[in-house]
């Protein structure tokens, strides 16, 4: 028979999964409702965010967003990124990562991060598009959790727009053997890149 403490671990691990399970990389419906919430100036999802604001020009950031936020939608399919960001003369596509660990190596899980980077390449590439990565570090504190990445491809496939984008983004890591990483330190963090797609870009 089960102990008391393995009974109510057992339970816990039906109802919530994490209970028992450390955080790994991939894609996690919550964050993405996070980064959906603020993208779209939801008031709750901002309010929650604002601990991370350390500047009065991050706070007046949220305030911007609220007033004047993008319209996401959430992608459908596993082929597919996650979100989309709309706004005005910007389109943000977004894949979004999260783990507990600073790294994400995209040839782990069997390679298929991997093999999804490249098919995602390869298609907002031909669209003109510039995709981007967002990587929530699960448990980081109080500091801004969210770092962007974007792809790296050659400046003529994108838009002025794009282009300045990309400038303000680091790309997507590559380790010696090739394949693509994430490593979380090396990202722009997202109140201050939405904070220059604001004032900069946007001009709000």
């Amino acid at each position: 028979m089960r102990s008391t403490v393995e009974e109510v671990k057992c339970r816990a691990s039906y109802i919530y999964p994490e209970y028992t399970r450390k955080p790994v990389a991939g894609s996690f419906s919550g964050y993405e409702r996070e980064l959906k919430g603020v993208l779209q100036g939801e008031p709750d999802s901002l309010r929650r965010y604002r601990k991370y604001a350390k500047t009065p020009e991050e706070l007046s950031l949220l305030r911007s967003i609220e007033e004047r936020p993008f319209l996401v939608v959430r992608a459908a399919g596993s082929q597919g990124f996650d979100l989309v960001a709309l706004r005005d003369r910007v389109i943000l596509p977004i894949e979004v990562k999260s783990s507990g660990q600073p790294r994400i190596p995209f040839a782990s899980s069997s390679g298929r991060s991997q093999e999804q980077y490249v098919s995602l390449r390869a298609q907002t590439r031909r669209s003109g598009l510039l995709l981007l990565y967002g990587y929530r570090l699960i448990g980081g504190g109080e500091r801004d959790p969210w770092r962007f990445f974007r792809v790296e491809t050659p400046i003529e496939d994108h838009n002025p727009y794009s282009r300045m984008i990309a400038a303000q983004l680091p790309p997507v890591g590559a380790t010696n053997q090739g394949n693509q990483v994430l490593r979380w330190e090396e990202g722009k963090p997202l109140l201050e890149f939405l904070n220059w797609v604001h004032s900069v870009l946007l001009g709000t």
